[in-house]
Parts: structure tokens; C-alpha cells; sequence
């Protein structure tokens, strides 16, 4: 069995290849021979049993080749997981509406097609909240993202761009994020993610602190929910909860790409994840 894990282009900046021996050593332990693939290089037909974009970081920065990639390994009939209509779905976020709309506990949000001031007011009526975060649609590592009032000035740096705006959620500064992963469509493991003192993004590049944890009575079941409202099955899967400002439990991201599975923080998760991609490439073979 052969494995493509596809990585960053050359000129990516950020160190990736911890990210990418995590992974590929869970894959090998199926016996499999993984190798890095730059997520813009071509895949010959027949060259992988196998194609994931576990370390495909940097997608956002050059969306449209990007797209123009899934296409093309949609069109060769590649061997995708996450299959590639799944991966086009879950890379702009607008994807959190089609939840909405599906009955899904979702973070409330508003897409503003060239953020400005009265975007921002326009969400903090609906929300009844002064206090908002805006973040790029498509984006990663909290990229270009915001905590702002309404009346604050929009940054230069996304004023006038395609954002998403939501209310801010106090509970982030105390209990944080909670991500729950999932392999073969079962529920694995889950982390808590809390930013530090002052801050509000989770990420550890921001000094968040990820612990493993019991997920809260309920956030498996909403999840799962949401995965099933996907347009198709997810072979890996990171979802991440929130309680919302009235207290409730809501969705504020699915991760189907390229996420942080937290095998660091689950040793255990480890030969689940390795047996679900062999069954899936099993599978495929009879």
C-alpha cells in the first residue's frame, strides 16, 4: 500500500515536517510505504492507492490553484480521501450557513461580501452583540483574524474583502474550544483548546493550551450531526464546539482537510486512525 500525505509547496514559511512525520508514522504502522507530495504537484493514475491532504497547508494563501488541484484529481478519478467533493465543500466556510439550514447548532453567522463598518453593525443587530470576531472565509491558523466592536475601525488588511463575521462568545476565554476527532465516521478523542489571559484565538502558535478531555454531555451527538449533514463521509474528521453566548453547545468549525488530529495529545487514537485508512483502501480494492 502506498500512501501520498500532501504537504506545503517550497516556498511555504512555517516549519511543517513534525506535522507530516506524526501522520505518516500512523500510516506506516499499517505497513504502508507514505510519502510527501507537494499539494500543487500532479498525481499519476495508479502512482498512490491512496491520496490525503492530511499537511496541504497553505491551500487558502492560493485558493484558486487550489481548486484547480481537487478538479484535476477529481477528473483523473484519484484515489482522494477526504473525497474530493468533501474537501471542495469544507474549504470556504460558508459551508457553516449550510448547516444552519440543515438544523445544526451552528455559531451564528454573517458573510459580508466586502467587510466595512456597516457590515459590522448590520451583524451586531442581528446578533445583539457589540462585541464581534471577523475571520476570512477561507483561511487557516486563524489567519486574518479579528476580535473587533462594532463601531471599531475594519483592519486595512480585510476591509473590503469577503469575511465572515460572528458575535464574540465569552466562554471562549474560560472554557475555550472543544475538538472532537473522528476516524471511519467514530468518534476517537477529543481536545480542550483555552487561550491564554488576554487573548482570544486557541491555536498554539497564540500560546493555546491543548489538553485531552471528555468532550461535554451532548457535543458528540451535535458532531456527529454535523458530519452527517456533509455532502459525504468523512474518512478523518475534526469537529470544533463551542458553548455559545445563551449557553448552548454550537459548531464553529469542521476541519476536513488538513486538521490538527491531536494524536500528541491521544497515543491510543493512533492504530484506530492507521486501521480506518487501511479498510478504506481495502475496500477499495475488492
Amino acid at each position: 500500500m502506498k500512501i501520498a500525505v500532501l504537504t506545503p509547496r517550497p516556498d511555504y514559511p512555517v516549519e511543517w515536517r513534525w506535522a507530516y512525520d506524526v501522520e505518516a508514522d500512523a500510516l506506516a504502522a499499517t505497513g504502508a510505504t507514505v510519502v510527501p507530495r507537494c499539494w500543487m504537484d500532479p498525481v499519476a493514475a495508479g502512482e498512490f492507492d491512496l491520496v490525503m491532504p492530511l499537511v496541504a497547508w497553505g491551500y487558502h494563501q492560493r485558493f484558486g490553484d487550489w481548486l484547480a488541484v481537487l478538479d484535476r484529481l477529481e477528473r483523473d478519478a484519484a484515489p482522494v480521501q477526504n473525497p474530493v467533493p468533501l474537501l471542495r465543500w469544507n474549504s470556504d466556510k460558508a459551508y457553516l450557513s449550510e448547516l444552519y439550514d440543515a438544523g445544526i447548532s451552528v455559531v451564528p453567522t454573517h458573510v459580508a461580501d466586502a467587510l466595512d463598518n456597516s457590515a459590522l453593525q448590520s451583524a451586531s443587530e442581528r446578533f445583539g452583540s457589540d462585541d464581534l470576531v471577523v475571520k476570512p472565509l477561507v483561511s487557516a491558523s486563524a489567519f486574518n483574524t479579528y476580535r473587533l466592536g462594532r463601531d471599531e475601525a475594519v483592519p486595512d488588511a480585510v476591509r473590503g474583502t469577503r469575511m465572515m463575521v460572528q458575535p464574540w462568545l465569552r466562554s471562549i476565554q474560560t472554557s475555550g474550544e472543544w475538538s472532537l476527532i473522528f476516524f471511519g465516521g467514530n468518534f476517537s478523542h477529543a481536545v480542550a483548546k483555552v487561550p491564554q489571559p488576554g487573548e482570544f484565538r486557541v491555536q498554539p502558535e497564540y500560546g493555546g493550551i491543548i489538553t485531552r478531555c471528555d468532550p461535554p454531555v451532548g457535543a458528540t451527538a451535535l458532531a456527529q450531526a454535523a458530519l452527517s449533514a456533509a455532502p459525504a463521509p468523512a474518512l478523518y474528521a475534526r469537529v470544533d464546539i463551542v458553548a455559545g453566548n445563551d449557553g448552548a453547545l454550537q459548531v464553529i468549525e469542521l476541519e476536513l482537510i488538513e486538521p490538527a488530529l491531536f494524536l500528541g495529545q491521544a497515543p491510543d487514537a493512533v492504530a484506530t486512525f492507521a486501521q480506518a485508512v487501511a479498510s478504506v483502501v481495502e475496500g477499495a480494492r475488492e
